[in-house]
């Protein structure tokens, strides 16, 4: 079985709680490379930062997989 047919198969709140697990990985990445964007060693180069913008990704992303978990929380957690 590959793993979309696997995914198929859980019920609506396990599958919310992996999109969102998925989500928070994104802001862990995003929060990660914001973070090398503010320590990087040549701050003389401003025009040189990037054109992604990580922290609004990062807010984005946390919020989105922090909602996604909160919705999935009761049914994973109760089995209801």
């Amino acid at each position: 079985m590959d793993i979309i047919t696997q995914f198929e198969l859980l019920s609506d709140a396990a599958q919310l709680a992996v999109i969102g697990g998925l989500f928070w990985v994104l802001a862990g990445f995003a929060g990660l490379m914001d973070w090398r964007r503010t320590k990087r060693r040549d701050l003389g180069r401003i025009d040189q930062v990037g054109w992604v913008p990580w922290t609004g990704l990062f807010m984005a992303a946390a919020m989105i997989g922090g909602g996604c978990l909160a919705l999935s929380l009761p049914v994973v957690l109760g089995g209801a």
